[in-house]
């Protein structure tokens, strides 16, 4: 795991991510439910190269990400290794 003050430093570089309990957490809204699994699909692209997968809730438009290392209990470099993958969609 990382330090707190590693955190905030990190999830500033990234781009809409906020930090809740012990995940960082990014909502995509979408003009369409196509557009939502389109994207959907690309994450798990991105999970599966890195071997870390996100929790993933789609309603609608609206995809909701959600990084935290389970078995770590908390953040670790992956989440935010993950999430910069993830931005360059």
């Amino acid at each position: 795991m990382i330090t707190l003050s590693d955190i905030q430093k990190r999830i500033q570089g990234l781009k809409n991510w906020s930090l809740e309990g012990n995940a960082i957490v990014k909502e995509y809204q979408f003009y369409n439910f196509r557009e939502s699994i389109e994207f959907v699909n690309k994450v798990a692209d991105i999970a599966e190269k890195l071997n870390h997968h996100p929790s993933i809730l789609i309603e609608d438009y609206i995809v909701r990400l959600v990084l935290t290392t389970h078995s770590e209990h908390g953040l670790t470099e992956k989440d935010f290794n993950a999430a910069e993958e993830i931005d360059k969609i």
